[in-house]
């Protein structure tokens, strides 16, 4: 999945836009999985908790939306806290498909479900869920196939590319096919400031790491410690924008050609959008879904929705 012409492609064209960016996809390697672990943790990080309360106190009912015989398919499965929730109370699972782009993860993720659910026929594919994907094949009856997109991951997604991805989901799942969606609400810009700017640093430190990714695996030449991270939020936009700004005017070399940064130019490295109900509503009919039932937490800081195909 981060190979070195994929990602060098995405990489060189995000470099050499006018606004300079990365993928945020390419976080992930294996000191990246390990930081957002620990930002999931912190106090300023009210996502986690929140999507944590609602699966514990709704997760019977979201599966008795999914029903029985339902092939589980995650995107962005992560270490798979929120999904072992589910798989509990789900009814006969057909079986469940994780998706990541961090493979020893994914890995390390598949084993525990399998040894925690030993008839559940678990099949983990390394894979950018962004890109069309084929339905998996598993040995059971199949009454639906559902998709858990947890994490409010579709906000790194622009309103256009979020559409594509749940039209494509829509197309994955087929008729009668679910989707149980996770976003972050719109809230006090206040509290989203913390939430991306961690006073430990964590989160900065995730930022920073993607650059020392991308040179180890990608033989670039950046200078980490010349970049430092900034987060803030664009309330017209509704989104948290995350970038690697450069402290000085240098230089670094990226998969054979060399790329040059003023000092305070930002390299954009995510997009958090976030949702009030109308703007969930919207997006998901344009994705070809309805919004069957939806939970939130008591703060009502984020939203698990159960969608289905329209």
């Amino acid at each position: 999945v981060f190979s070195p012409d994929v990602c060098g492609r995405t990489c060189l064209a995000g470099l050499s836009a006018r606004e300079k960016s990365l993928p945020s996809k390419h976080f992930y390697d294996a000191t990246g999985s390990r930081l957002f672990e620990q930002i999931c943790l912190l106090e300023e990080y009210y996502l986690t908790r929140a999507e944590l309360a609602i699966m514990g106190r709704h997760a019977e009912e979201m599966a008795d939306h999914l029903g029985p015989r339902c092939l589980l398919i995650e995107y962005g499965s992560g270490s798979g806290v929120k999904t072992r929730a589910l798989l509990d109370c789900l009814t006969e699972a057909a079986g469940y498909v994780p998706i990541d782009v961090a493979r020893d993860q994914l890995g390390q993720t598949a084993a525990r479900v399998a040894d925690r659910y030993p008839g559940l026929e678990v099949v983990p594919l390394c894979a950018d869920f962004t890109r069309p994907l084929s339905p998996p094949d598993v040995a059971g009856r199949v009454e639906r196939r559902a998709v858990y997109f947890p994490g409010s991951t579709l906000g790194n997604l622009t309103p256009d590319e979020a559409v594509r991805l749940l039209r494509q989901t829509a197309r994955l799942c087929g008729a009668g096919g679910g989707l149980l969606l996770g976003v972050d609400r719109k809230k006090d810009p206040a509290r989203l400031h913390a939430a991306y700017n961690d006073r430990e640093g964590v989160t900065a430190a995730f930022n920073v790491n993607l650059l020392r990714r991308i040179n180890r695996e990608l033989e670039a030449t950046f200078r980490p410690e010349h970049f430092w991270h900034h987060a803030c939020y664009a309330p017209r936009e509704g989104r948290v924008e995350m970038h690697l700004v450069s402290g000085r005017g240098q230089q670094a070399r990226v998969a054979g050609r060399e790329f040059s940064f003023t000092e305070g130019e930002p390299i954009r490295t995510e997009y958090s959008y976030k949702y009030g109900p109308d703007d969930l509503r919207d997006l998901a009919h344009a994705g070809g879904w309805s919004i069957d039932r939806d939970w939130s937490d008591q703060r009502h800081d984020f939203t698990v929705a159960y969608l289905t195909v329209r």
